[in-house]
């Protein structure tokens, strides 16, 4: 697990103010999970908001509200991939 977040100035690319990335690694260092904001989701422009979500080799475009929400649903789907591994019961 890996948890990076930075205050920025605010601007088209972090209209938040924030640089974030919440990750799930494997034991492999594979990422399973990941929440972020470092760089444009394919298809989008450059200046266009960059929140996606990885889940394992899959990438969403993401909407961030808050900080709570965030972690909440990055929370839901480290579980969500837990289950499926057989981590989690």
């Amino acid at each position: 697990m890996k948890f990076v977040v930075t205050q920025v100035p605010v601007f088209a690319e972090k209209p938040h103010g924030i640089d974030y990335s919440l990750t799930l690694h494997g034991l492999d260092g594979e990422r399973l999970v990941g929440f972020d904001n470092a760089h444009p989701v394919r298809g989008q422009g450059r200046g266009d908001p960059q929140e996606h979500r990885h889940r394992l080799c899959t990438v969403w475009p993401y909407e961030y509200s808050d900080a709570t929400t965030l972690l909440a649903d990055f929370w839901n789907m480290v579980d969500a991939v837990l289950r499926e591994r057989g981590v989690l019961p």
